[in-house]
């Protein structure tokens, strides 16, 4: 069954990743606009944050939504949400570009569907257009 919706957002769980790299400020925005890039989305702005003594938190707005990351190097494991909007932009390729770069050993995943076109109609108060983004799961 074909469920309508706006967007796709997986929630991604990287352990065992390299503890160097998630610790690295600079790396990380790097990766995960490189990242975004991959997936064939439009780069916004981006806003990273370096923890004292360790751990690194950000986000790359994009066109199409964003991607975010949170870095525990302690304990070598990232959580990471890649929410993307449209037709033209699969985030399951920045979360491959992601697991590589980070040297994730394990991951876990699932993804959401966002914006359900069903729901919208249902609950909207407005009278409901077809929406140009739109996306298949």
């Amino acid at each position: 069954m074909k469920i309508e919706s706006l967007g796709r957002h997986i929630l991604a769980e990287f352990y065992n990743c390299n503890q160097e790299i998630i610790n690295d400020h600079n790396l990380i925005e790097r990766y995960l606009i490189d990242a975004a890039k991959k997936a064939n989305a439009t780069v916004v702005e981006s806003c990273f944050h370096m923890f004292n003594p360790w751990g690194v938190s950000g986000v790359v707005v994009i066109q199409e939504s964003h991607l975010t990351i949170h870095t525990w190097p302690e304990l070598g494991y990232a959580s990471v949400d890649l929410y993307t909007c449209g037709d033209e932009v699969n985030p399951w390729i920045a979360f491959e570009y992601l697991k590589e770069k980070l040297q994730a050993e394990k991951t876990e995943t699932i993804e959401v569907p966002r914006g359900m076109v069903d729901k919208i109609k249902r609950f909207t108060k407005e009278e409901y257009t077809d929406v140009k983004y739109k996306v298949g799961i």
